[in-house]
C-alpha cells in the first residue's frame, strides 16, 4: 500500500475523533495529553507546558508533507509525552526523527558515542539532536530514552543544560536525580548560595528526603528559621528524618547547644553538615571517598597535608587529581615540598629509579625547575611524562606539560625535540578560525559562499555573483573543480539557485561515492541517527580539519535530508579561505 503523508493522517485523524465526538455527545480528545482542549486560545504567558509542547507538535506537523511514514501510527506513540528543551524546527528535526530507527541501534551509538571526547563541534550536534522534542525511537521506553540523555548529560557535567532541562519539562522519570545531583555539585564547589537556588526546582509533589532535608538546611542558611522547623516537624512526622540530621539542624537552630562529633560521608549533604558544625574538624580522604566529596575537601581548603613523608596520603591525592576532583596544580606544589639532599638533586637523573613512585616524580620534578637549560628542561619533561603514564596518571600532567612547553621560545628548541614538542602542544579549542578573505579566482572561497557567511545576503546578488565568478573562471583552462566545489555548487542547487549549465555536477559527483547505508537512512526519514552517526564520525576533529571528500560526503548527506542548519555550519567552518 501506498504509504501517507503525515499531514494526510493527521487531518483524517482529527476528522474522525471529532466526527466521533458530535455522534456520541462526548467532549473533543486531545491525540496528545488526552486533555479537553480549551474553546478559546490562550496567550503564550497563559499556556501551561503541555499546551506549549501541543502547538509545537501541531506546528511542525504542518511541515512535514514531503515526509513518507506508515498510515498507522499507533496511538501510543500520540499519546507518548515529549521531553527536551529544543523546537524540532530549530535544526531541521521533525516529531518523527527517531520513529522508524530501532532502539538497540539508538542504545549502541550513544554508548560508542559516550567513549569519545567530543571535539566543539560534534558535541553541540550531538546535544542539539538528543535535546530537541521528538517521539521515540521504536522498542524503546519513554524512560529508557530519556535516561540515556540524562545519564549523558550528568556524566559530562552538563550543568546549565539539565537546569535548562529542569525548567522546560515539569515532570519527569529520576526528576529528584537531577536536581540532587545540581545540589551536590553546588555544594561541592562549597557555594550554597547558588545550591540553595535549586530549591526551587523541588515542586511539592517531590518526596524525596534527601531534597527536603537540603530544602530545611537552606531555610537555616538563608536565615528563616521559623520555616525550618516547621517543615523539619512534618518531616519528622512522615518519618524521613534521621537521629544525624536533627541534630546538625537542633544545632544550627540554637535549639541545642552541643552536636554529635561523628563524622558522616555517606552522602554529601551529611558531611557538609559535619563539616561546618565540628570545630576543627578534620578527615583524611583516601581512595575509597566519593569524587564528590573530594571536590569539596578541595572546594573548602579541607585538604591539609601536614607530614610530607605520608606517601600513602600522596598517592591519594594523586589519584584524585587524575580524575579531576583535586586541583591537578597541587600536586606539584605537594611535589616542590618534598624533602631531598643536594647530591640526590645532581643525580636525580641516574637514582630516580631507587625512589617511590611518588618520590621518583618528586625528584625529577624538583631538577625540571633547577633546570636552567632549554634541552634539559624538555628531556626532564619528557622523562615525567613516561613516570605519569607508568602509574596511569597521566591527566595530572598532560595539560602542564603543554602549558611547559607553550613557554619555550620556538627558537630554542633544539630540532630534534621540536616534533615531539608540537605533538604536546594543546591547541587552543577557543581559538578563533580567522577572518574571511574572499577569493574569486577558487569557487569556493569566492564572494559567493557570502549567502551562507553573511546572513541577509540577498538571493538575487548571490545569483548574479554566481553567473558572474564563473565565466571567469571558466576560462582558466587548467581550473580543478574540487570536492570543495561541488560542495558549494550542490549546495547551492539545494537552496534554489540556477546553476551553469556548464558545470557538470553529477558527473563530477561520481568521484565521490556516497556509501549506500547513508543514503538508506535518509530514505528512511532516520534524521536523529543520521545526526548521529555523523557525531561518530567527527568524534575529536573539528569540521575544518576533516578531508575534502569526508566533506562533501557530510554535505551531500546533509542535503538530502533537509538537515540545512548543519550543513551551513559544514560550509562557513570548512570553505571560505581565513586568514
Amino acid at each position: 500500500m501506498r504509504l501517507l503523508s503525515l499531514n494526510k493522517y493527521i487531518s483524517f485523524l482529527i476528522f474522525f475523533l471529532i466526527s466521533t465526538s458530535i455522534v456520541n455527545s462526548e467532549d473533543t480528545i486531545d491525540i496528545w495529553e488526552r486533555k479537553k482542549i480549551q474553546k478559546l486560545p490562550k496567550s503564550p504567558s497563559e499556556q501551561s507546558n503541555s499546551e506549549k509542547k501541543e502547538n509545537l507538535i501541531i506546528k511542525t506537523k504542518k511541515n512535514l508533507d514531503d515526509i513518507s511514514v506508515e498510515s498507522s501510527i499507533s496511538e501510543k506513540t500520540l499519546e507518548t509525552k515529549l521531553y527536551g528543551t529544543l523546537d524540532p524546527e530549530q535544526n531541521n528535526f521533525d516529531l518523527l526523527m527517531w520513529s522508524n530507527t530501532d532502539g538497540s541501534k539508538i542504545r549502541d551509538i550513544i554508548k560508542r558515542i559516550s567513549k569519545l571526547n567530543l571535539s566543539k563541534s560534534s558535541e553541540e550536534l550531538f546535544i542539539n539532536t538528543i535535546m530537541t522534542y521528538s517521539y521515540l525511537p521504536q522498542d524503546m521506553s519513554d524512560r529508557e530514552f530519556l535516561d540515556l540523555k540524562l545519564n549523558w548529560l550528568l556524566k559530562n557535567k552538563k550543568d546549565k543544560l539539565l537546569e535548562n532541562f529542569l525548567s522546560k519539562n515539569n515532570d519527569f522519570h529520576n526528576k529528584e536525580k537531577v536536581i540532587q545531583y545540581l545540589v551536590d555539585k553546588n555544594i561541592a564547589r562549597a557555594n550554597l548560595k547558588e545550591g540553595c537556588k535549586k530549591v526551587n526546582f523541588i515542586s511539592q509533589d517531590i518526596k524525596d528526603a534527601y531534597l527536603e532535608k537540603f530544602k530545611i538546611y537552606c531555610l537555616v542558611f538563608n536565615n528563616e528559621k521559623e520555616k525550618a522547623r516547621l517543615l523539619l516537624d512534618l518531616l519528622r512526622e512522615q518519618d524521613l528524618s534521621s537521629k544525624f540530621f536533627d541534630n546538625k539542624i537542633n544545632y544550627l537552630l540554637k535549639i541545642s547547644t552541643k552536636t554529635d562529633e561523628k563524622i558522616k560521608d555517606d552522602n554529601l549533604l551529611n558531611f557538609y553538615l559535619s563539616s561546618v558544625t565540628i570545630s576543627n574538624f578534620k578527615y583524611e580522604p583516601d581512595k575509597s571517598t566519593p569524587d564528590v566529596i573530594w571536590e569539596y575537601l578541595n572546594a573548602a581548603n579541607l585538604i591539609q597535608l601536614e607530614d610530607w613523608t605520608n606517601i600513602k596520603k600522596i598517592q591519594d591525592l594523586e589519584l584524585a587529581a587524575n580524575s579531576n576532583t583535586f586541583d591537578k596544580i597541587k600536586i606539584f606544589e605537594i611535589y616542590k615540598k618534598l624533602p631531598y639532599e643536594l647530591n640526590q638533586l645532581i643525580n636525580a637523573e641516574d637514582i630516580h629509579q631507587t625512589f617511590d613512585n611518588v618520590e621518583s616524580r618528586a625528584l625529577i620534578y624538583q631538577k625540571y625547575l633547577l633546570s636552567d637549560n632549554i634541552e634539559k628542561r624538555i628531556k626532564y619533561l619528557f622523562l615525567l611524562k613516561d613516570l605519569f603514564k607508568k602509574d596511569n596518571l597521566s591527566n595530572i600532567f598532560t595539560e602542564f606539560m603543554s602549558d611547559e612547553l607553550k613557554k619555550m621560545p620556538d627558537d630554542k628548541i633544539p630540532d630534534s625535540y621540536k616534533a615531539s614538542v608540537v605533538k604536546n602542544i594543546i591547541s587552543d579549542k577557543n581559538l578563533k578560525i580567522g577572518k574571511i578573505k574572499y577569493n574569486d579566482k577558487v569557487l569556493h572561497q569566492s564572494r559567493i559562499i557570502r549567502f551562507y557567511t553573511e546572513p541577509g545576503t540577498p538571493k538575487q546578488k548571490t545569483q548574479k555573483d554566481l553567473d558572474n565568478i564563473y565565466k571567469k573562471i571558466k576560462k582558466n583552462k587548467k581550473y580543478f573543480f574540487s570536492a570543495k566545489d561541488l560542495i558549494l555548487i550542490e549546495s547551492l542547487r539545494n537552496d534554489g539557485f540556477t546553476i551553469p549549465k556548464e558545470i557538470n555536477y553529477k558527473e563530477i559527483s561520481k568521484n565521490y561515492p556516497i556509501p549506500s547505508n547513508f543514503t538508506q537512512l535518509v530514505s528512511n526519514n532516520e534524521k536523529g541517527f543520521l545526526a548521529l552517526k555523523f557525531v561518530e564520525i567527527l568524534g575529536a576533529d573539528e569540521i575544518q580539519s576533516l578531508d575534502p571528500e569526508t566533506l562533501y560526503f557530510i554535505s551531500n548527506i546533509l542535503n538530502e535530508a533537509n538537515l540545512i542548519k548543519f550543513r551551513n555550519k559544514v560550509i562557513i567552518s570548512s570553505l571560505p579561505l581565513r586568514i
